[in-house]
């Protein structure tokens, strides 16, 4: 009966530890030389700890010269959610920035971003970072024609005399 009973409380004390979690662990404090306390949110937690957690999407392929940094056009409306899923396509982009590796250059393509939105508010505006330049461009156009006509616009306005077409994967709603 000692022994069954031992057996028990050994079986009971193991399966108490294994239940234990990598971050619980971590945080014990032995023998009072230290104490760790961690601050985190739960998602990492779960993946610290292996815990089940629903599929997650798969990532989108994108070119490095497409992966976008920063979009500028962050007001989403309610036009904007009713049009449809977006599409990648072969399409063209009006570049408005092309800078250096550094956060001048980071610096200075937010900048044209925003000189770019304040005129034409109804473009898109892409910031983003292709080893080793920043660049600042514009726009979902399908043609270059237009693109062109954009173009043409920004030139006669005198704001952006380096602008130019570029061939890039554009942005298209459904």
């Amino acid at each position: 009966m000692k022994y069954t009973y031992a057996l028990t409380l050994w079986l009971g004390t193991i399966t108490l530890y294994a239940q234990q979690t990598f971050t619980d662990k971590l945080q014990q404090v032995v023998d009072s030389t230290g104490r760790i306390v961690l601050h985190q949110d739960k998602s990492i937690t779960d993946l610290v700890n292996g815990s089940p957690k629903k599929p997650a999407a798969k990532p989108v392929q994108k070119r490095q010269a497409d992966s976008i940094v920063s979009h500028l056009n962050d007001s989403t409306d309610v036009d904007s959610l009713s049009l449809g899923p977006k599409v990648k396509m072969n399409g063209f982009r009006i570049q408005v920035y092309f800078g250096d590796n550094s956060r001048k250059g980071k610096t200075e393509a937010r900048a044209a971003g925003l000189r770019f939105r304040n005129s034409f508010p109804e473009l898109p505006v892409y910031v983003s970072f292709v080893s080793p330049h920043w660049l600042c461009r514009a726009g979902d156009f399908r043609t270059m024609e237009e693109a062109s006509d954009i173009l043409r616009q920004i030139r006669e306005m005198g704001i952006f005399r380096e602008a130019v077409i570029v061939k890039s994967k554009i942005n298209v709603r459904l």
